[in-house]
């Protein structure tokens, strides 16, 4: 393992872009550097950092845990390796290839600890830092990993069902779109628990096939007119499950997990209802900027707990708050 051994003597401009390869299918394009533009950075050694998502193609959430991984590495004169996989042995194997070319840390989402974990533990065990994102709270010490960032899925998912029953939700329609994510599960159990008396049905679409995804969610709809409320786990699925609304000429109401610009406009316009933000911006920055001191000075953050970036929601009072953040892909 590698360790910084120059001092840190403040802020330099630089004009490199982090460096980023994608050993698989990645859920977002690198973010484009502007001719000319000069990037702030630390003059500790240059480290090589792997984050390996369960990203699927397409899916706009991991543009922004990107976004925010990048403009740490940038900041922290890190090489960033981001790669991604939505099956979880193929992204065991994207692990594995982390370690096997000796990486000086990585940051793994893991939304299948079984598969993803022990190999996992295999890096930390190898002495290489490694923290948690997004998907894997419950389980990330087990597997070695020093931090963790991201929300409690289970306590977001009761939080919204809270808010459903507010806003006097009868039949909950809980779409997950990858299944076997145990975070999306989670998501579905605590909604049906904060809804209480209400009643939650789960339905399963093929995320990777948003216009499947939609025709299935209208099929339901039409057949089950008592369905009041949709309650998707993505933003693209959310924009989807309107459309499906339309068509089925339902009277259902949708709201959402996780935000996009697109999204952050139909909360404005009222398409949607309200949006269930763990700033995945913010998950992807910390965990590299926390690799970065793992080496500077040995620092893990937490304390040994989880490092929570949400719940937190946008509707239409703080929407216009977040909006122009939301379009540059901040949150």
């Amino acid at each position: 393992m590698k360790k910084a051994k120059k001092p840190l003597l403040g802020l330099i401009a630089v004009a490199a872009a982090a460096v980023l390869t994608a050993c698989s299918a990645t859920g977002g394009a690198p973010r484009p550097e502007a001719d000319g533009e000069l990037a702030g950075g630390v003059d500790t050694e240059r480290l090589v950092v792997a984050m390996i998502s369960h990203g699927a193609p397409g899916d706009t959430y991991w543009d922004l845990v990107r976004k925010g991984a990048e403009d740490a590495a940038r900041k922290d004169n890190i090489e960033l390796r981001y790669s991604s996989d939505p099956e979880a042995p193929n992204q065991a194997n994207l692990v594995q290839s982390a370690i096997d070319s000796g990486v000086d840390g990585i940051a793994v989402t893991m939304p299948n600890s079984g598969a993803i974990g022990p190999v996992t533990k295999k890096a930390a065990d190898a002495g290489i830092p490694t923290v948690g994102l997004n998907a894997g709270m419950d389980d990330y010490q087990k597997y070695g990993m020093s931090a963790f960032f991201g929300q409690e899925e289970k306590v977001a998912g009761t939080k919204a069902g809270e808010r459903l029953k507010e806003d006097g939700a009868k039949h909950v329609l809980c779409v997950i779109h990858e299944q076997g994510n145990s975070s999306q599960e989670s998501r579905c159990a605590g909604v049906k628990e904060g809804l209480d008396n209400g009643k939650v049905e789960i339905l399963y679409v093929n995320g990777k096939d948003l216009t499947s995804a939609q025709s299935t969610i209208n099929a339901k709809l039409s057949q089950d007119p008592s369905i009041d409320w949709v309650m998707a786990l993505q933003a693209s699925v959310a924009m989807r499950s309107t459309d499906a609304v339309a068509d089925a000429s339902s009277k259902a109401k949708v709201s959402t997990f996780d935000t996009n610009a697109e999204l952050v406009d139909a909360i404005a316009d009222k398409r949607i209802e309200w949006a269930v933000d763990q700033q995945p911006y913010m998950q992807g920055y910390l965990a590299v900027d926390s690799l970065w001191l793992a080496h500077r000075n040995g620092s893990t953050m937490g304390g040994g707990r989880p490092v929570y970036t949400g719940p937190s929601f946008v509707d239409s009072t703080n929407v216009d708050i977040i909006s122009e953040s939301a379009k540059e892909g901040l949150r």
